[in-house]
């Protein structure tokens, strides 16, 4: 994980392929230079000593002033303040600075938020590389993941407001990729490595590639290029709160990217990573939590002012509804083998309030590493598996695969930036909830670390993820709307029906009935679909020509259907009238 960002593609703690993986109010360009929330303390290159340590100095909101004075007279010095949520990052190379803060009148907490020392690139921190760019010669073509999402499907409604702002805290984006560039906005872009904002041209760009390949699965550009993402029209703003070297990503790097976020009109950010250096933080340790509470802090100040996250839920292959054990932590220094209960959290994605994102392979399959736990997981998502990755952009104009929950993560993100296009009122708890109730449910497969039901389980949480649905208006979609998911194969020179059954809606369908079909098929120039009423009547869909080699379906259809009674079993029927490629029907729906 790539700090621990989460990917499965590199060393680090982010979640996705790079580092562990375990979300817009109008703002200003930029914070007010006197925003109490996001002030930070001068510091030189000359402050830097060997064995400096960062701490975290926890207060009432508002009431970091106070204390101050006290950083400084216990061998310690502030690096940065957040006095919107009582937070002092601070910066000391005294063994004993913590514990003689504690003791300091209004602190509440203290703890360190590293095992390792603070870089002296801290002081005067280095810009990333500006990567010269590689024109693609790649033109856009539908990917697995995105046509298992039916964002496909989705772009034909919308492909999302530019009104949209989506941070994400990575380890930064390449914003002169051509599939990024149409859509970033540098004015809300900063670096929050070592915990205060930097703000200068290009402090945001990617110390690896995780980040820029998050961003792409985001919001790539629909512009004929390379790949598109699930929210094409959004804005991505890019928030590096990883560390250059170690691509970590430590709490107060995760303080000042939520802070920002707040105060930056981030409508949605995507977490894929795990806060540094542990990989999971329990409340019963002083230092693990001061971490929990400041990180809590910031999420919460974030959502207040309008900005949901969104976070990937690791790729250890984990049950977090039955923590044992962290053989990982922590992940600066030398990791140990420690007994942990449920107490312990994976931050950020087991705060309250984020959402959090299990990765599925291609199908509706659980993804080999991605961890899982009945009431953890929220909602699931394509993250790749093996040999079938996750295609987005990387730096300097290239493109590549990743497997990941951090892959699986910014589909959801892109899924709710859709949302929020669609109702630019919808507070974070409003999308939150839509995300969960337009999933498409995927039952438990035959395995017993599955537990739950088929509309929430702890491998799929509420289901898929699903970018259609999510921009047919309203929640549910307009009118009464049924779906089958159940696969039906088709094979050569054959007639399959799939059947579907609906119930309790009043009288005839509408003469604007839609049907919406997704087939997997290896030449869709054989097939001629149809679609059957209750009493039997067929209504053509399309008679594919016999020389379209496309592969797959994933079409909607209007029927005049308005002379059928609503209620009973409708059913697509498929004709293959040709030999060599077959398919299945992978799922359909109606809305009346």
């Amino acid at each position: 994980m790539i700090g621990t960002t989460l990917a499965l593609g590199t060393q680090a703690t982010a979640v996705g392929t790079a580092p562990q993986a375990v979300a817009p109010v109008p703002a200003p360009a930029a914070a007010p230079a006197a925003d109490p929330a996001t002030s930070a303390a001068p510091a030189s290159a000359a402050a830097w000593a060997a064995g400096t340590r960062a701490h975290l100095v926890i207060t009432a909101p508002g009431g970091t002033s106070a204390v101050q004075s006290a950083v400084t007279a216990n061998g310690g010095s502030v690096f940065a303040s957040y006095d919107a949520i009582g937070v002092i990052v601070a910066h000391s190379a005294s063994a004993g600075f913590a514990s003689a803060m504690r003791s300091v009148p209004g602190v509440q907490q203290v703890g360190a938020t590293r095992t390792s020392d603070v870089p002296a690139d801290a002081y005067n921190p280095a810009l990333p590389a500006n990567p010269s760019q590689s024109p693609t010669t790649l033109t856009e073509s539908l990917r697995w993941d995105m046509t298992q999402i039916r964002a496909d499907q989705a772009w034909a409604v919308t492909t999302g407001s530019a009104a949209v702002k989506v941070g994400v805290l990575d380890t930064g984006v390449d914003d002169r990729h051509q599939d990024i560039a149409p859509n970033f906005n540098a004015a809300d872009s900063v670096s929050c490595a070592y915990g205060k904002a930097d703000t200068r041209a290009g402090a945001w760009r990617d110390v690896g590639t995780h980040g820029t390949h998050v961003a792409g699965t985001i919001a790539a550009a629909k512009n004929g290029k390379g790949v598109v993402g699930v929210a094409p029209g959004v804005k991505i703003s890019s928030v590096r709160i990883a560390e250059p070297g170690s691509s970590l990503f430590f709490a107060e790097n995760t303080i000042c990217g939520f802070m920002w976020a707040g105060d930056h009109g981030f409508k949605v950010t995507n977490n894929s990573y795990y806060t540094d250096p542990w990989q999971f933080n329990c409340p019963d340790n002083a230092d693990q939590a001061a971490i929990i509470e400041g990180v809590r802090r910031a999420q919460e100040y974030a959502e207040r002012r309008g900005s949901l996250q969104i976070a990937a839920a690791g790729n250890s292959n984990l049950d977090l509804a039955n923590k044992t054990v962290d053989t990982e932590s922590p992940n600066d220094s030398t990791p140990v083998t420690r007994t942990i209960t449920n107490a312990c959290l994976d931050i950020p994605t087991e705060l309250p309030g984020v959402v959090t994102v299990a990765a599925m392979g291609k199908g509706n399959v659980k993804a080999s590493y991605s961890n899982y736990g009945n009431g953890v997981i929220d909602i699931a998502a394509p993250g790749g598996d093996g040999a079938s990755g996750v295609y987005s952009t990387l730096p300097g104009g290239k493109y590549g695969n990743m497997n990941g929950t951090s892959m699986a993560s910014p589909h959801v993100a892109g899924v709710a930036a859709l949302l929020a296009s669609a109702d630019p009122a919808a507070t974070p708890a409003d999308i939150r909830t839509r995300l969960g109730v337009q999933a498409v449910d995927v039952a438990c497969p035959s395995d017993t670390r599955c537990t739950g039901t088929t509309t929430k389980n702890g491998f799929f949480g509420e289901g898929q993820t699903d970018a259609l649905k999510a921009v047919s208006g309203t929640t549910p979609p307009p009118g009464p709307y049924f779906e089958t998911t159940t696969d039906v194969a088709i094979t050569d020179n054959a007639t399959v029906e799939s059947p579907l059954t609906v119930s309790g809606v009043n009288g005839n369908a509408p003469a604007t009935l839609k049907a919406g079909v997704n087939i997997a098929h290896t030449y869709r120039g054989d097939l001629v679909l149809s679609l059957v009423a209750p009493d039997g009547t067929v209504y053509p869909l399309e008679d594919f020509a016999d020389n379209d080699g496309t592969d797959n379906v994933s079409k909607t259809y209007t029927v005049n259907a308005s002379a059928e009674t609503a209620n009973g079993t409708w059913k697509l029927r498929v004709r293959d009238i040709a030999n060599q490629d077959t398919g299945k029907i992978d799922a359909w729906n109606l809305t009346f």
